[in-house]
């Protein structure tokens, strides 16, 4: 079960039916895992919910409303709450890495989103979306940007990132562009702000091998995984999932070059690049 929080209704709908939601919930005498039990879901999904961590999708907003008799307040409020900036797929992922204290991803293919530059962003969507007019790409860069605003804070959240060399060898936008985009993570790394690590090609077959992982950890909800495929993606709560997909994360971090070492690789890659471009 989640432990209580204060939560500021007026900070995101999220949050607003979050306080909503435990304050009905309790004035009806039900604990959590009782309100989940009609809705097919456990207590730790229903104080996500409450946490503003989870969001709350029409399907169990009207039940909800039967079940506590709020007479479609949070039918009529989980709309709002509903609209993204980002991706469909992804959105309910990014709700959650903005609340979150912990977070740890293993990137196969791609520089990290958080983690990514402007122009080095800006050639990934071009990349998904060849055909797209300009202004569709520049609010793409844009709501990537602005998730990256989560490391302006010094030390909160905790981002440990694991890449695969492959990252570092995919040539995205062009020389410059890697060089800058190596050159910005390096900096990261060597400021204490983020830690990285590479997992080489000599590092043989490994448990993430079929695709990238995210895992987050917050102050008052259970820790949750994200994975991510083409146009898809889901969260993951259960607790034995996430304890499988916590292992993972550790024996991809164990197989990985150290911190030191692996920016001393993402710096001379960088610079390969820097010196490709030049004439």
């Amino acid at each position: 079960m989640s432990s209580p929080k204060n939560l500021d209704p007026s900070s995101s709908p999220r949050a607003l039916l979050g306080a909503e939601l435990r304050f009905a919930r309790e004035r009806s005498g039900l604990t959590q895992e009782e309100l989940g039990q009609p809705l097919f879901v456990s207590g730790s999904f229903i104080g996500q919910l409450e946490s503003g961590t989870r969001r709350m999708h029409l399907e169990y907003a009207r039940q909800i409303d039967q079940i506590l008799g709020t007479e479609s307040f949070f039918t009529r409020n989980c709309v709002a709450a509903a609209k993204s900036k980002y991706p469909d797929h992804f959105a309910e992922a990014a709700e959650a890495e903005a609340v979150a204290v912990t977070i740890r991803e293993y990137a196969p293919l791609l520089i990290p989103g958080l983690l990514q530059t402007e122009t080095y962003a800006r050639a990934v969507f071009r990349a998904y979306q060849p055909t797209a007019p300009d202004t569709v790409i520049d609010e793409l860069v844009a709501a990537r940007l602005e998730r990256a605003q989560l490391l302006s804070d010094p030390t909160t959240p905790l981002l440990w990132v694991v890449i695969d060399e492959a990252v570092l060898r995919r040539v995205v936008g062009g020389s410059a562009v890697m060089a800058e985009a190596l050159a910005h993570v390096a900096a990261l790394g060597s400021q204490h702000r983020v830690i990285v690590q590479v997992l080489p090609f000599d590092a043989g077959a490994h448990m993430a091998l079929e695709g990238s992982l995210k895992l987050m950890a917050f102050e008052d909800a259970p820790p949750l995984a994200y994975l991510q495929g083409l146009g898809t993606g889901r969260l993951q709560d259960d607790p034995a999932t996430v304890a499988q997909y916590e292992l993972t994360y550790d024996l991809l971090g164990a197989s990985a070059l150290s911190p030191q070492q692996s920016l001393a690789l993402i710096k001379s890659v960088a610079e390969d690049y820097a010196h490709e471009d030049q004439p």
